[in-house]
């Protein structure tokens, strides 16, 4: 396929998703509504986070990752087990283009989603809080937001191909809120135990928070936090592999 195919194909597919998620506004509310309102409830009203630039910019930046982490795990995630349910899936597998270009769209879908997640974030930590991100940083900070998104994308594509509809729903729900918690996207991670902050460690959502803090200059990147990226993408990797050729090698035998 040329290059210019595969750009119209993916166009084509984004589009398709785009159109989608208009169609039906509270699924875009659903999922990137949530992290602004953390951070409007949580930390507006707390004057010790609020009005300290480096605690402010710092909880900013892990409800960022934490709105990322939602376009992942339920518009991935959910979305591609609802669309595995549909007859229009089917026959889109079929065709000789072959995944690449519904992937590729559907993750153009997903980086709209994700800004529209961010837009709100920056404007509210902007006017109600003491967050500056410096103009040089700007750059860093997007780019650890994709590095940190890309172990957790893997993971929605794992549930969203080895799971049907309604499982792969209630999954991506109880993995949203566990990775929430202990990756220290609601709760910063210096206030764990001993025994907690250990096991946050290993998350790939600890893992996706701390670069994102570390890229806006309020945290410390560790050697641990690279392993972790790591091992959860190389892991990811292997298993939504795993699950689409499960899912083809059911479908379309």
């Amino acid at each position: 396929m040329s290059t210019a195919s595969l750009s119209r194909l993916t166009l084509a597919h984004a589009k398709t998703n785009v159109l989608e998620f208009v169609r039906e506004p509270i699924a875009i509310v659903g999922t990137t509504v949530f992290p602004s309102l953390a951070l409007l409830f949580f930390v507006v009203p707390q004057s010790s986070i609020a009005d300290d630039p480096v605690a402010a910019t710092g909880a900013a930046a892990q409800l960022g990752a934490l709105a990322v982490m939602s376009v992942c795990l339920f518009a991935f995630g959910a979305g591609i087990a609802e669309d595995r349910a549909r007859p229009f899936d089917a026959y889109l597998r079929t065709l000789p283009a072959g995944p690449l270009p519904q992937v590729l769209g559907r993750i153009g879908n997903g980086v709209i989603l994700s800004v529209l997640g961010l837009i709100p974030i920056t404007i509210i930590a902007g006017l109600l809080t003491e967050a500056r991100l410096a103009p040089e940083r700007l750059l860093l900070t997007l780019a650890m937001l994709i590095v940190g998104a890309v172990p957790l994308l893997l993971i929605g594509f794992a549930v969203g191909y080895s799971l049907r509809q309604k499982s792969a729903i209630a999954v991506a729900q109880l993995l949203f809120f566990l990775l929430a918690f202990g990756g220290g996207m609601f709760i910063p991670p210096e206030t764990f135990p001993t025994w907690l902050d250990a096991i946050s460690q290993a998350l790939p959502s600890r893992a996706a928070r701390d670069v994102v803090v570390w890229a806006v200059g309020s945290g410390d990147l560790g050697l641990s936090t690279v392993a972790s990226l790591a091992g959860w993408t190389a892991a990811g990797t292997l298993i939504t592999l795993w699950a689409f050729r499960r899912d083809e090698g059911r479908r379309f035998r």
